[in-house]
């Protein structure tokens, strides 16, 4: 026999902006603990989404983040029609000139990575002048001046400035190897060297480098702190909640029916899973469709009603098997964690699907709404306003 679910159930991941704000906090604090300097400002990196848990959901539990970093134009954009006031910073963003004199983007700052921004800057001084972080390129390889570019970038770059074409001018660099401490000193040295010479602020640190050596950071000006917000950890081997973090999401999938399995039947697509004896089975409405990992792990975790079970048979489509013996009270309707509580972290269920935590939360696809504890539903498509002038 099968029972069903009422129709319309569906998964949803929760969104807990005190979370973020407890994160963010803690992340003060831990700064502040480091060097006679004052702690350094926090970006908090909000691209992809906010890391998949919606812009829109967490920006109140960033609110005493000093600014905001985002990938493209069109966040900046989305961030103010949200009502952010404070500085925002674009990273990966090619700016023409037009773009720079919109009054709305002000306070912005932008990342130089590539000679066509420099040009688009040459330009002519937009009416607020953004404030720029010219980009090293380091051991990561991906965007901004290598060391025999990176002189004659910043001597452009220092030209505009004192020309009052800039609102200010600061150094940026991304590391590769954030998480090993040997490849994270020599990434240090390098950057010490190119920077040592010129003048202006600093912004080195993201998540993992700041929990594997915080020291550093009190010699810095900004840094950028991502995944952490979220109450992820970027080190392998750690869960957010072990460093004091609380996580910000919450996965979870009603029951769709509960099926009635005999020793020796099979279940789900390939007929991985095969039942020893005679057992229950749940069909959660959930699937790689949503962004569940379909490569995860046999026996990988779920909470029934807080309690551990465990995934039986192949993720499909739409669906993912429980093993219900130990749970004869769940029914359909009955919800089920996937992620997200201190009891079943989500880096738990990345290294059950070999990957790491972030692309698992910002791989939640459109099918999922994220529901805000703070403040109702959230996740609905947010156009940017541009002002009238704009095109």
């Amino acid at each position: 026999m099968m029972s069903l679910a009422p129709l319309g159930d569906q998964v949803r991941a929760y969104i807990q902006p005190a979370s973020i704000e407890h994160n963010l906090g803690w992340l003060q604090r831990h700064l502040g603990q480091f060097g006679t300097r004052p702690a350094p400002k926090i970006w908090a990196v909000i691209k992809a989404d906010a890391y998949g848990h919606s812009t829109a959901a967490v920006l109140t539990g960033l609110a005493q983040a000093d600014g905001i970093a985002v990938l493209t134009l069109e966040q900046a954009y989305v961030c103010r029609f949200l009502g952010w006031h404070k500085p925002i910073l674009v990273m990966d963003a090619l700016l023409t000139a037009n773009e720079l004199r919109d009054p709305v983007l002000s306070p912005l700052h932008l990342t130089v990575n590539n000679p066509y921004q420099l040009t688009e800057l040459e330009k002519g001084p937009a009416p607020s002048p953004p404030y720029v972080w010219l980009r090293y390129r380091g051991s990561l390889n991906h965007a901004g001046f290598e060391h025999t570019e990176y002189g004659a970038a910043h001597t452009r770059l220092q030209r505009l400035l004192q020309a009052g074409h800039l609102a200010g001018l600061g150094h940026l660099q991304h590391y590769a190897n954030a998480d090993d401490p040997a490849q994270l000193h020599l990434e240090r040295q390098l950057f010490s060297q190119v920077f040592a010479p010129r003048v202006g602020p600093r912004c080195t640190e993201n998540s993992a480098s700041l929990l594997l050596d915080p020291g550093f950071a009190s010699d810095t000006d900004w840094v950028r702190s991502g995944i952490m917000l979220y109450g992820i950890s970027p080190l392998s081997g750690s869960n957010g909640p072990s460093l004091g973090l609380e996580p910000a999401m919450t996965l979870e999938a009603p029951l769709l029916a509960v099926q009635h399995l005999r020793a020796g039947q099979a279940i789900g697509y390939g007929n991985s899973f095969q039942a020893k004896h005679a057992m229950r089975v749940g069909l959660i409405r959930c699937g790689y469709a949503d962004g569940y990992p379909r490569n995860i792990a046999q026996n990988c975790p779920v909470l029934v009603n807080n309690r551990p079970s465990r995934i039986v048979g192949r993720v499909s489509m739409d669906t993912i098997t429980v093993d219900l013996n130990a749970h004869p009270e769940a029914s359909a309707g009955t919800m089920v964690t996937l992620w997200g509580t201190k009891q079943l972290p989500i880096e738990l269920i990345a290294q059950s699907a070999a990957t790491i935590p972030a692309q698992l939360c910002s791989g939640l696809t459109a099918r999922v709404p994220r529901v805000s504890t703070g403040s109702g539903r959230c996740g609905d498509r947010l156009e940017p306003r541009r002002p009238p002038h704009e095109g």
